[in-house]
Formats: structure tokens, sequence, C-alpha cells
């Protein structure tokens, strides 16, 4: 419905139009009546013309009687008023551009600052649908349809984060062209909604069709034997390479702690709504369950990994330097001698670090393949594999920061992570520690509201940064399941 502001005038300025033109046509009248009085005679009886009493007097000189004048008078005054009429609706017709009954005023058009924060919702809202699918169907195998519905989906969020990125950098330069790549980046975050609401359906009849819970919580009897094996592979691991060489899953185990502590009061609820004969109450504490129980295995798997790259990167640092220095002097002929001496620093500057006490692989390892990709080698042999397995380890670093922090991230960081995976091992590597780092300050932005003891205590506030809960209540809100826009909060 057209708001009366966006008419012009009030709904019941109507009324008063038919008030006006009702006053004015009395008044054409009583002005024609009032030319007439003086062939008038009013007594206390019943008023008569005065031509009854003196005929004579009804003729003029000119021949022509004074009630002629009246019906013309009348047609002029009535004619007069129409016309007012008519004029008023011309004007009201040309400034509200509307007709009776039918609204044609178009609503304001959105600027481009409301599209383009639409546009960074529908990114993040199609982020979180594909995160929370690819968790989901870890649990359960939703057959192909469900399996073509998630790759169309991911398809459509690859391409919607590369029109983002060059709407950031710029392009296309020209106001429209903004725009339109704007509504290009929602069309297909909308296009990811429907691949998955489509397919919610056909998930739930396969969830539905297993023991669902007995395999989450033989995923969370698994999970919480291993807290201890990792919590032990992360000490070891930053007594062996320090403090800085693990900074970046401090946290994690305890984290994971959290998510199983959730995942504990969800599983239990579920099994005493499923004894009851609760369905409804049964599946929403078990696919909060699932969730939580999904992110606390990212989180250990994460903290495993690094432990993991750590030995690996230390393994092949040896034969990375000796490989950079055969690099350096294939170049040096053709390479910038500031780009050459830049190498050699670094080059001598790792071989000290490894004969000085504990260092970080990892960083050392990068420092090394820049070094040489800086001068212009390093496009095989051992620095090649070096910058893979740099660039593997920071994108899956941060791919698992987003997804388990994902109701605090933000648009930047998402986009790009997308970016990186796209991207050649160099540039990957340092996009995705870039995404990392914007990926944290959202998180410290963000705070946590729900920070009281309780909700720490029963895991309601892991849950509900790692999105699992929506948090749009006191209780943490709905819970999130497969699927799109639609039908990801249909577990109420």
């Amino acid at each position: 419905m057209t708001s009366s502001l966006i008419r012009g005038r009030p709904r019941h300025a109507t009324g008063h139009i038919g008030v006006r033109v009702g006053h004015a046509v009395l008044g054409g009248v009583a002005g024609a009546v009032w030319l007439v009085l003086p062939v008038m005679t009013t007594t206390a009886e019943d008023p008569v013309p005065a031509a009854a009493r003196e005929p004579v007097a009804a003729a003029r000189a000119d021949g022509a009687s004074t009630a002629d004048y009246v019906m013309p008078l009348v047609a002029v005054a009535a004619a007069g008023a129409l016309g007012g009429y008519g004029y008023v609706r011309r004007v009201r017709r040309s400034r509200s551009r509307t007709t009776p009954g039918i609204v044609s005023a178009a609503p304001p058009k959105p600027s481009a600052v409301d599209v383009e924060r639409q546009a960074r919702a529908a990114l993040v809202l199609a982020d979180d649908c594909v995160r929370t699918g690819r968790e989901a169907l870890g649990y359960v195998d939703g057959g192909d349809s469900t399996a073509a519905a998630m790759r169309a989906a991911e398809t459509e969020l690859s391409a919607a984060f590369a029109i983002w990125r060059r709407y950031e950098e710029g392009i296309p330069g020209d106001a429209t062209g903004r725009r339109q790549a704007l509504v290009g980046v929602v069309g297909r975050c909308a296009e990811a909604g429907r691949q998955l609401d489509a397919a919610a359906e056909g998930f739930d009849a396969a969830w539905g069709a297993g023991d669902a819970l007995a395999v989450a919580e033989g995923r969370f009897r698994e999970l919480a034997a291993r807290t201890g094996g990792v919590a032990s592979a992360l000490t070891e691991a930053g007594e062996r390479y320090g403090s800085g060489a693990v900074a970046a899953v401090v946290g994690y185990v305890e984290q994971a702690k959290d998510r199983l502590v959730f995942a504990t009061g969800r599983l239990n609820q579920a099994r005493q709504d499923a004894d009851s004969g609760d369905a409804d109450g049964f599946r929403r504490g078990l696919r909060a369950a699932e969730g939580a129980v999904a992110q606390a295995g990212v989180l250990l798997d994460g903290v495993a990994r690094l432990a993991a790259e750590l030995r690996t990167a230390a393994g092949l640092l040896p034969a990375a330097l000796t490989g950079a220095e055969a690099e350096l002097a294939g170049v040096r002929a053709a390479a910038a001698p500031s780009r050459l001496a830049h190498a050699d620093i670094v080059l001598a500057a790792v071989r000290e670090e490894l004969t000085g006490g504990p260092y970080d692989p990892l960083d050392a390892l990068r420092r090394v393949v820049r070094a040489v990709e800086g001068a212009g080698g390093g496009r095989s042999g051992v620095i090649a594999a070096g910058a893979d397995l740099v660039a593997r380890g920071a994108l899956e670093a941060a791919d698992d920061f987003v997804g388990v922090h994902r109701g605090a991230v933000g648009t930047e960081a998402r986009a790009l992570l997308a970016e990186a995976r796209r991207a050649a091992p160099a540039d990957a590597d340092r996009l995705a520690r870039r995404a990392r780092e914007l990926a944290g300050r959202d998180v410290r932005t963000h705070g946590n509201p729900y920070a009281g003891a309780a909700a720490h205590e029963s895991g309601l506030a892991g849950a509900v940064l790692g999105g699992v809960l929506l948090g749009e209540e006191g209780d943490g809100g709905p819970v999130v399941a497969f699927g799109g826009p639609e039908t990801r909060t249909r577990l109420g």
C-alpha cells in the first residue's frame, strides 16, 4: 500500500474536495438568486413573485423579462463551480500522478548505500547457509540431489564473492554498473539459498531414515576422548617451536570443550524428548548438538593439523634453503640487485634461526619462499612444495576460524577467504592470512552478548558465536539447520 505521504495528501483529503465543490455550487446558486432578489417579495405568508401583483412591472422597457436572466445566471454559476472542481482534480493528478483507485507512485529507489548493505547481508547469510550445510552433510548422506544442490550453492556463492571483490576494487567504475554488480551479488546469493531450500526436504528425509542420535553420540564420545591428546600435542608444539608458532590455535581446545558441554545438554534433552514422544523437541535438540559437535571437531582438527604442519615445515626447511640458493644462483644474472640482496639476508636469518633455538618453521619457510619468488624464482621443486604447504595451512586455518566464529564474522574476511581459494599459492597465503586477521578483529569487536556464568557453563555463548544458534533470544534462539534462508530455521 502506498503511503499517504508518497501520494502527497492524506487519504481523508478526498472527502474535503467534495465538500469544497458542494460549497462552490451552493455559492453559485445563491449568487444567482441574489441577483434576482429585486423581483422577489417576501411577506409573512408564502412568497409570491412581484409580477403577480404588478403585471405592468413584469415587462422591461427593452421587452425582456427579469426572469429570463435567472436560468442563464444559474448555468454560468454551476459551470464555474464545475470548472473549478475540474481544475482542482487536474492539479491533484499532475502532482500525485495517480488516478482514483490506482496507486501509480513508484516506491523510492534504494540508495547506493542501501543496495551495498543488502549485498553484504546477502553474502553473510548465503555463506552461513553453505557452511551449515557442509556440517550437516557430515552426519548423513543426503543422496545425489542434495549433494548436487550443495555444489550448485557453492558455485553461486563463489561467483557472488568474485563480483563483490571486483566491486571493492572499483570495478566497474560507473554508478550504474556498480549498482548492477551489487544486484548481481544479491541475485547469486538468492540462487544459492534457493538451491539449499529446495534440497531441505530431501535432507530431512535422509536424516530421519537413519539413527541420527546414535551417530551424534558416537562422534561426541570420540571427540571427548581426543581432547586430552590434542591438548598435549599443542603443549608439545609450543615448547618445541615457541609460543608464536602455535598462537593461532591457542584456546581452541577450550573452545572445543565448550562446544561439547553444549552438545552434552542438547543430546540429553534430545533423548528425553525421544522417550516422551516430543518429535519437534527431539529434532531441535539433536540438530543443535550435531552443529556443536561438528565445530568441536573443527577446533580439535585445527590444532592437530597445525602441529603436523609445523613438523612437516621443520623437515622441509633445510632442503628449502638449499633449493633457494640454487634458485637464486640461476636468476642472479637477470634479477635486480636489491631483490637478490634481500633474499640473501632472509636466507642467512633463517639459517641462524635453525641453530639458535625454538623457531616457527612455517613462518621461516614462508619467508624463504617469498624471498625466492621476489627474486624471480621458486616456480618448481622444493620451493613450490613449500609454497603449497604454507598456503594450504593459511587457507585451512582461516576457514576454520571463520566457520567456528561465523556468528560475528563480517563480509570482508569472508570475501578475502573466498578470493584466496581461487588464487595462486603466494597470493592465497597472503589473502588467507589477512582474512584471518579481519575475522579476528570482527570477533573482538562483536564481543560476547552472553557473558554470564550460566551461559559459559552451558556452552550457550560458544554455540551462538559459532552460528549453531541464531542468538535472537535469551536462550540462544532458533537452531540453524541444513537449508537456505527460507528453511534453515524450520526447527524453531
